[in-house]
């Protein structure tokens, strides 16, 4: 009986696998900021052309898909970080937000938008989802949970510092967000770097790119939904 239950289950296994699929819903939406919702401190820039985003940025800034997501999705983009000497050309925070919300303002995530500006504290009483890649020039890269509150726990397995999940200037990067279910995960060049299982999950909500102090583009964004 034991065997039979073994192999039935792995059977089951493989049919709930091969069922699995994904279906694009945005895609080629970098061609202009109609999409986009851009907080920005000055002397930055956000430039959207030929389905790609280039970010030269100052002071801080978010740059918010207009559209809120919500059920189990993917979402993928790749991304470069420039260093080629230019004044902003830093190597660091290869940041975003996934599934976020104001408790502040429930029925209107970009009601605020203007007074959050890119200030990143301005952004620390979300309900969200948060990777600081290659954060504090290069040497942090951290998964967080916002719940609301200012704290922003960081757990101790979610603050990581070795070499190998840091950023390499001038590479083009392909990440890839899951949300499923009670699930999330966050993965460069198709390496699981953060995955999280959330008691009580955010499944829905707004995707931001954030980042502060350098320069970076974007390409090939786009959001499936899993079936």
């Amino acid at each position: 009986m034991f065997k039979i239950f073994r192999l039935s289950t792995l059977v089951l296994m493989i049919i709930f696998i091969g069922c699995t699929s994904e279906k694009v819903i945005y895609k080629e939406v970098l061609n202009t900021t109609e999409n986009w919702v851009i907080e920005q401190q000055p002397k930055g820039t956000a430039i959207f052309k030929n389905n790609t985003l280039e970010v030269v940025d100052a002071k801080g800034c978010t740059i918010w898909f207009k559209n809120k997501l919500e059920g189990n999705l993917t979402i993928e983009y790749d991304i470069t970080i420039i260093d080629e000497g230019e004044k902003y050309d830093r190597v660091s925070d290869m940041n975003c937000f996934w599934m976020a919300n104001d408790p502040k303002n429930p029925d209107d995530f970009f009601k605020d938008s203007k007074n959050r500006a890119g200030h990143f504290p301005n952004y620390h009483h979300l309900k969200l989802y948060y990777v600081g890649y290659g954060g504090h020039n290069n040497t942090k890269t951290r998964f967080r949970r916002y719940n609301g509150s200012i704290n922003r726990p960081l757990l101790v397995e979610h603050d990581l510092s070795d070499e190998k999940f840091m950023i390499t200037a001038n590479k083009k990067m392909h990440i890839k967000i899951v949300v499923k279910d009670n699930f999330t995960s966050y993965a460069r060049d198709g390496e699981i770097i953060f995955k999280v299982n959330d008691t009580e999950p955010y499944k829905s909500g707004y995707f931001g790119f954030r980042t502060v102090n350098n320069h970076k583009i974007i390409e090939n964004f786009k959001v499936s939904k899993l079936n």
